[in-house]
């Protein structure tokens, strides 16, 4: 029993991972950037993933005190400035949020992960705008699930 729970303590202590991703869904001679504006103030709250690869659609969000939970799952998050950030060791940028703080487009800039979340679930229009952003750096979007 004492094993038992050693085991149980270790896995409770083992770093937050993020799901795997899949291979590179992004053209790499496009050009990339984040969204200098877009900090942790703006994240934090809840959100719903509209469409992704690498965070699947339905996925709830949730940023607050320096974790981002995605279904629950806690992640440790650090602003690196500029709208650039480390999620479980990992960096991910925003690529664009619009002004009111509705919807965002963030992805891993080599490619292996990008998602659009939206906090009421319903992004309406601006889903048109992440979808130009992120096929504009190069996403291949058409390998995203709905």
């Amino acid at each position: 029993m004492r094993a038992l729970g050693l085991l149980l303590l270790l896995c409770a202590c083992a770093a937050p991972k993020l799901p795997p991703a899949p291979l590179s869904l992004r053209d790499e001679s496009a050009p990339i950037a984040s969204q200098v504006d877009a900090g942790l103030a703006r994240l934090s709250g809840d959100w719903v993933v509209i469409e992704g690869a690498g965070v699947r659609p339905g996925a709830r969000i949730a940023v607050h005190d320096g974790l981002m939970r995605i279904d629950g799952a806690p992640m440790p998050i650090a602003d690196e400035g500029m709208g650039r950030f480390r999620l479980a060791g990992q960096p991910i940028w925003v690529h664009w949020i619009d002004a009111d703080n509705r919807t965002a487009a963030l992805g891993e800039p080599g490619g292996t992960r990008v998602w659009i979340m939206d906090r009421g679930g319903a992004p309406g229009e601006r889903l048109s705008a992440a979808h130009e952003i992120l096929t504009w750096y190069g996403y291949a979007l058409d390998r995203m699930l709905r």
